[in-house]
Parts: structure tokens; C-alpha cells; sequence
């Protein structure tokens, strides 16, 4: 653990401390929140540990009843060598901006490796609750308005996708050079050059494919929505791969997450009824949201299912990626591999048929 020294960037607190994840991070903690929470007696504290996270550690802070406090603070620390293909500047900004528009939480502060941040009241959605179609349309109507969401600046942004999985590719080459053992089992994916092949064959058929480049936030898993019975509202948590992004990208990463991560099964993916559903609601949402008086018809709704199919396919490649890297880096235990194998094999399964759509 390194020093307590305050400082700003960007206009923001940051703390010069450390939290070691050789190392019981209890004292680290503690002196985060003598700073945060000054008025919380150390003996009154409490932490729980949350596991649902593939990437970082997570710990909640409060005092009192976790349940019911309003007061909870959440240390975040980054994972193992996530810096390689995170920004988390990136990801500071997007927090601040979300939660000027009421949609994410507050942040308190960073530090050297990792954020506090405001802790959301509710319950991380399973795969029953993400099937209810009370909860669902609360998702799609809060995912609409986030995608309305403009950069401050207001210029028009690109689209993170291809830059994004370019350097994840990159990842991988490196990860091989550096003797790690092969990979992946499908035989269309058994060297990084066929991967780099397969990627610009997905950038070109899908670039005649229009959709809007909106503000997403990209890694939208059951885990990262929280949903309040109480209030009737849902919120979206861990923006780490929050950036502007195509439309249709967020919302198929979404349907791609029906399917579980540690025992990920297609036959769980949503039914063509509800995705239309969904995405009738997102897009009444959305509209609503952008100011307009447009009726959605069914025709827009179709319209957006066939792109969203065509982008699904995108979110596979992005995240078999992002797997291999994960396996080759990540401490936390998790069957990255094996996830890997999964959405590659996904992705060439329904390629030819979300192409011909």
C-alpha cells in the first residue's frame, strides 16, 4: 500500500493508494474510507465481498443494515492486467456523465487501481427475472435512454467497435508469441491469423449494415443490471466498456447473455417473440427520449431484429477475444477457455444465417 496523498484529476478526487491483491486489502480499505466516510467508526464497519465479477474484486462497505443503508460504498479494484485493454479514464468519464443523466451511480473517488463508487439498491438479475416482461422492458426502456444520451462536446463520435476488437486481436498475437498454448479447439480458429481473416470478413459484411452509433454500455450482463422491486426501476452498473458504440451491438450483447456465462447454453438465447417485444419498447423508449412523435411500426421493429442478429455475431467474435486474453492473464478462477469456445463456436454456427437475413 503506497501513501494517502490527495489529489484531483481532471477536476476529480483521487487518493494515492494502492490495494495489493497478494495482500489482505482490509488496512487499504480502511484508510480509503477514513478519507471517504471520516464520520464512520472503524469498528462499525462492515464489507461484503461480491463474486459475480470476471474481470474485478468487489467490495461493499456500510454500516448498519446492507439492505436498507443508503449508504454503501463500493471499492472496485481492477483486475490483473486489465490496464492492457481497459481506459479507465474512459470508463471515469462515462461514469460522470451517466450520473449526471440519473442513469449510474456516483463516484466518490479513484485510486491508484481501482474506484468508490455509489452502491444501487436492488437485486443483480438471474435468468428468470431477465425473462419477466415487467423486468425486460424496464431494461430496454433504460437502455433507449441511455443511448439517447449526447457526447458533452458535441461532436459526433465513432464507433469503438473495430478499434476496440483490433487491439483485443492484437492481445492475443502477443499472448501467442508469449508461449501460450494453443488456444481454441475449432478448427477455423486455430491461429491468430485466421482470426485476423475472420475479423475483416466481419468488418465488411457488416458495414453496409446501418446502425446509429450511440453512447452503450457494451457489457450489458444479467450481473450488471440491478433492478429495484421496490421502486419499479432497473439500473446498469460496471461500465468498464462503456463508449459510444453501435446501437445494435448493445442490444444484441444483451440477447447474448440470455445464455449464462459459467454454463453458457443457446437454447436459452430469447425467443423471437420476446426480442420483438423488447425491442418495441426500446424503440417507443427511444424515440420518446430523442423528442420525436414518430409511431413505431412493426416494420421498424423487424427492421431492428434483422440488425441486431446481423451484430450478435460481432458480439461473439468480441468476446471470444476478450476470453482468450482473460485466460492468459486474469487471476480470478474462471473457465475463460472454455467461455472462449463458446462464443466462436456460436458465432460460425449462426454466421451464414444471420448474414442471409
Amino acid at each position: 500500500m503506497e501513501g494517502t496523498c490527495t489529489g484531483k484529476k481532471n477536476g476529480r478526487l483521487h487518493l494515492n493508494i494502492r490495494i495489493k491483491e497478494d495482500e489482505d486489502p482490509h488496512n487499504s480499505i480502511m484508510k480509503l474510507l477514513r478519507i471517504l466516510r471520516p464520520q464512520w467508526r472503524i469498528e462499525d464497519i462492515k464489507k461484503k465481498v461480491f463474486t459475480e465479477g470476471t474481470t474485478n474484486q468487489l467490495t461493499g462497505c456500510y454500516t448498519g443494515c446492507l439492505r436498507s443503508s443508503d449508504d454503501v460504498v463500493l471499492v472496485r479494484v481492477y483486475g490483473n492486467m486489465t490496464d492492457l485493454y481497459l481506459d479507465r479514464r474512459k470508463e471515469i468519464e462515462i461514469l460522470h456523465i451517466l450520473h449526471e443523466h440519473s442513469c449510474g451511480p456516483k463516484l466518490y473517488c479513484s485510486f491508484e487501481n481501482g474506484i468508490c463508487y455509489e452502491f444501487l439498491q436492488g437485486i443483480a438479475l438471474d435468468n428468470k427475472l431477465l425473462r419477466e416482461p415487467l423486468v425486460y422492458r424496464l431494461i430496454a426502456e433504460e437502455m433507449a435512454k441511455i443511448h439517447t444520451i449526447k457526447p458533452r462536446d458535441g461532436s459526433r463520435p465513432q464507433a469503438f467497435l473495430w478499434t476496440k476488437m483490433a487491439h483485443f486481436l492484437q492481445l492475443v498475437q502477443d499472448s501467442e508469441n508469449d508461449e501460450m498454448p494453443s488456444f481454441l479447439r475449432l478448427p477455423e480458429t486455430t491461429s491468430v491469423e485466421a482470426l485476423r481473416n475472420e475479423m475483416h470478413e466481419l468488418k465488411r459484411r457488416l458495414g453496409p449494415v446501418y446502425s446509429p452509433t450511440v453512447l452503450c454500455h457494451n457489457d450489458l450482463s444479467p450481473a450488471n443490471i440491478i433492478y429495484n422491486d421496490t421502486k419499479g426501476t432497473v439500473k446498469f452498473i460496471d461500465y468498464e466498456y462503456g463508449d459510444f458504440n453501435y446501437q445494435a451491438f448493445d442490444i444484441a450483447n444483451l440477447f447474448n447473455e440470455y445464455a449464462g456465462l459459467t454454463d453458457t447454453d443457446y437454447s436459452r438465447y430469447p425467443s423471437v417473440e420476446l426480442q420483438m417485444d423488447w425491442l418495441t419498447a426500446y424503440l417507443r423508449r427511444y424515440e420518446s427520449c430523442s423528442g420525436t412523435d414518430t409511431i413505431v411500426s412493426e416494420h421498424d421493429v423487424k427492421n431492428l431484429y434483422i440488425t441486431v442478429c446481423k451484430f450478435n455475431l460481432a458480439s461473439h467474435f468480441f468476446w471470444g477475444l476478450w476470453a482468450v486474453i482473460q485466460a492468459r492473464h486474469s487471476d480470478i478462477s474462471f473457465d475463460f477457455m472454455r467461455y472462449a469456445n463458446a462464443r466462436f463456436e456460436r458465432y460460425y454456427e449462426m454466421k451464414e444465417e444471420y448474414f442471409g437475413m
